[in-house]
């Protein structure tokens, strides 16, 4: 089941750079049902006065840099249990860098771009 989580309060920041998903059996890249290559990048997530760091697949995102604000799309979670073990994944249709507002009041990227 994928429950989706309405992520509009929350802040992300990426602290580890995406990493390629690796089918376990294969051990080939994973790609998504468009075909995008899936990574898995670890985010903070602000927000409520708590932090927590979730790792987060998603298709194309292999350019973002720790340290990056990012806006994330199409947040799911998905409750998965194998055995005697269990846990919660994560997906995300995008994880883009965040536009921010500059001193002056102009939109910048995090590179200073207007």
């Amino acid at each position: 089941m994928k429950l989706p989580i309405d992520a509009s309060g929350l802040q992300f920041l990426v602290v580890v750079a995406p990493v390629p998903v690796i089918d376990f059996e294969s051990k080939r890249p994973k790609a998504d049902e468009n075909g995008q290559p899936l990574y898995t990048v670890k985010l903070v997530a602000m927000g409520d006065g708590d932090a927590e760091i979730l790792p987060v697949k998603v298709p194309g995102a292999g350019t973002l840099l720790p340290g990056t604000r990012v806006t994330v799309s199409g947040l799911f979670a998905s409750p998965w249990s194998k055995g005697d073990r269990s846990g919660v994944s994560f997906k995300a249709a995008s994880v883009e860098a965040a536009v921010v507002a500059g001193r002056n009041g102009s939109s910048e990227d995090k590179a200073g771009r207007s």
